[in-house]
Parts: C-alpha cells; structure tokens; sequence
C-alpha cells in the first residue's frame, strides 16, 4: 500500500469501544460520540455494536448523524442561523444553546416544530438544553479551555439566575463543557464546582450532558474513580438523565498516519527528514496544541518544558555515533511546517516509511489540503489482519473543493 495513509486497527477500536460500553453500563450513563473528533462514517456499523447516539456541531454533521449513523444527533452550537435552523431540527433529538439570545430567538420555531401535526415519519419531539458554564477547568491551554475569561461558550451562573424565573418552561436541560483529555481526578474536581454554580436548578431539568474530554481508554486513566463519581451523581439526582460525549476516547491510540521520507536536507547542522505529509495539513493539532507525537522506533527530544534539549547525534563511551537526531518536516511551503526533533538508531533513507502514532482521533477530521498536498489515504485493518481501504484521494478532491 503506498504512502501516506492513516490506517485504523480495528482491535483497538472495539476494545476502546468495549470499554466505553462497559463505563456506561456501570455507571448508568449514556456515551455518545462526538464527530468533532471522529467521523470517518464507514466505520458507524461497528460503533453501531456499542452506542447508540451521537453528538453534532453542525448541520452537516447533525446530517451525518441521522443519514449515516442512523439516529438524530445532540446537537450544540456556538451560534446557530436562520437559514440552516430548520434542518438542524429535522437531524436532532436534543438542540442545546450556547446563549439566552439563542434560546428566545430560536425556541418559537421549536415549539412549532414539536406541536405540529405535519411530520409523519419524523423523528421524535426536539428537547431543548443550555449551555452552562462553570468558570472553572484544569485545562491548561488557553487555546482549548472554554472556561477561559472572555469564552464565548455558555452561560454563567450569575447570568442565569436572572433569567431563572422563565428559563425553565423553554429547556429539559444543561450542558457543560470543561475538560481536554482530561483525568476521572479532574472531572470530580470539577464536577464539584459545576454542583457548587448550578446543582441548585438540577431539579428543574431531565438531563445533564456533561460534555467530552473524558479521556477514558488511556492506558493510566481511572476509570472506577470516573463510574463511582458519575454512580454517585446520579444517587444525588435520580431523575437525570447523564450524558458523556467524548470524541478522543473512541479513537485514542486507534491507528497510526504512515509517511515516507522524500530528502533529507541539512541546513546549520540541523537534518530535517522530509515527508509526504505536513504537519499544518495532515497533523494540526501537533503545531496548535503543540504537542510532539510518537514516531514509531524512535526517540523524541524535548525535556521536561516540552522543548527541545540538544539536537546532537548521540554517542557511546567511545565516542561512536548510536542515535542520529532528526527534524521531521511536512512537504508544504510553510516555513514552519516542520516539529523537532527525534533520534533514531540508524540514517534514514529516502524512500524509508515513518510511522506517526495515534493519528486517527482529530486529526483525520481536521486535515486539509493546503498547497494541494497529496491527502493520505484511510484504510481499516479488520479483526482477520486484512486491509481494507476505505478512502483515496485524487485531484479531483482538491479541484472540486476550489470550485
């Protein structure tokens, strides 16, 4: 198969999956999942096996959610518009918004859509749910906390509590959303501050979607601490319905993207690998977070800040050359298209594949394709081995995007 690719082990999909299934059946929650960070549909019969329901940001995922998936999404969004509200509605079971304005500005077309006669064969009525923010998170990254002063996302305590006396006959429903790859620690810990702002109107709501980054299939995770927490929330509040939508959880650590090395270049001492893939079209959230990924037989450099410590080729007691340091760089015309740096035990040679570990959650619904680089192929190794490529890209892919 040639490269690049991003290929998805099913094995490790379901046991992600069978884990995922296992938590809410402990806990007596229900886990979505959310196509913020997983979409690739071809795979939704085997999530099918697990889940029931997913979350959408969108109209075009809240259609893929119905049409693909096969259920009406949950859907949230920053700011919904007119022209896009009614099919919105026509893909969702749930419709959470993400200010007051929104709610009074849609919650009329809502009401007449769930008091007419007309829909034979829709879906069931649409309840409705707000945003909530706690003003707390132990997120560190600006760039990804949405409890962060001056967020955009939700409504906060203080802002409700002037709304309350007629909020409650428009929602079912909270949602919150505070966590990124986070810990069962961190989500207890929080979870007190979100009980400590809003646990006074738990009463006056069905469900309460408590949001995604919980990171729930890494290896150190403490996933009996996360089922106790959530089995007693719902001792606490019997009448919620509780609701999880994670999105790196389902694909964390699913499958690499696998590249090859075009030249390698040496600019200053500094020997780049160039690959046919790019970190800012095929590997985002490397350069946004940033954060360095596994290279599969290598070593990253960086010490405990998460920079780069030395760059030198690493040397035995007699002075012998054992580990050659590499820059891996992307194949676009962005300078910084490029992350440092990894030392592998031999020279790499032109032609020679590198493997980019756990590659799949996020990244395959974030790519793009600037500079009309070659956009990796997917595929799915199955349960007996064989590989199935599930998508390739031609030019025609990038023509009809500019059209």
């Amino acid at each position: 198969m040639n490269t690049p690719y991003y290929i998805i082990e099913e094995r490790l999909l379901r046991s992600n999956l069978s884990l995922i299934k296992d938590v809410a059946e402990r806990s007596g929650v229900e886990i979505i999942l959310a196509f913020k960070a997983f979409a690739l549909w071809k795979t939704f019969p085997i999530f099918r096996e697990y889940i029931s329901h997913t979350t959408a940001s969108s109209v075009y995922e809240a259609r893929l959610a119905l049409e693909q998936f096969g259920s009406p999404a949950h859907t949230y969004s920053p700011a919904y518009e007119d022209d896009t509200f009614s099919e919105i509605m026509r893909c969702s079971s749930h419709v959470t918004f993400n200010s007051i304005s929104q709610l009074d500005h849609f919650i009329p077309k809502v009401e007449e859509w769930n008091s007419s006669t007309d829909r034979v064969g829709e879906h069931q009525l649409i309840s409705c749910g707000l945003r909530i923010n706690p003003e707390h998170s132990h997120i560190e990254t600006d760039l990804y906390n949405p409890t962060a002063p001056g967020t955009r996302f939700g409504v906060t305590a203080d802002e409700l509590s002037v709304y309350a006396d007629t909020i409650f006959d428009k929602i079912d429903g909270f949602h919150c959303h505070c966590h990124c790859e986070s810990s069962a620690e961190n989500f207890a810990d929080n979870l007190i501050y979100i009980k400590k702002k809003f646990g006074k109107w738990f009463p006056r709501i069905k469900w309460l979607n408590l949001g995604g980054g919980h990171l729930m299939t890494r290896k150190d995770y403490n996933v009996d601490l996360l089922v106790k927490t959530l089995k007693d929330l719902r001792t606490e509040y019997p009448h919620l319905h509780i609701i999880l939508e994670p999105g790196s959880a389902f694909a964390w650590e699913t499958g690499p993207l696998v590249a090859s090395v075009v030249d390698i270049v040496v600019n200053h001492g500094i020997r780049t690998a160039i690959l046919n893939v790019s970190f800012t079209c095929h590997m985002p959230d490397c350069l946004e977070m940033p954060y360095w990924p596994k290279v599969r037989g290598a070593e990253t450099i960086e010490d405990a800040n998460g920079t780069v410590s030395s760059m030198d080729d690493r040397k035995n007691a007699e002075g012998q050359t054992v580990g050659y340091c590499y820059r891996l760089g992307g194949n676009s015309c962005l300078s910084g298209d490029f992350m440092s740096s990894w030392v592998f035990d031999h020279e790499l040679r032109i032609g020679e594949k590198i493997i980019l570990e756990d590659m799949i959650h996020y990244t395959t619904v974030k790519t793009c394709m600037f500079n009309g680089i070659h956009h990796p192929s997917i595929a799915i190794r199955r349960m007996d081995d064989t590989v199935e490529i599930l998508r390739q890209y031609q030019y025609e892919d990038y023509l009809h995007r500019m059209d």
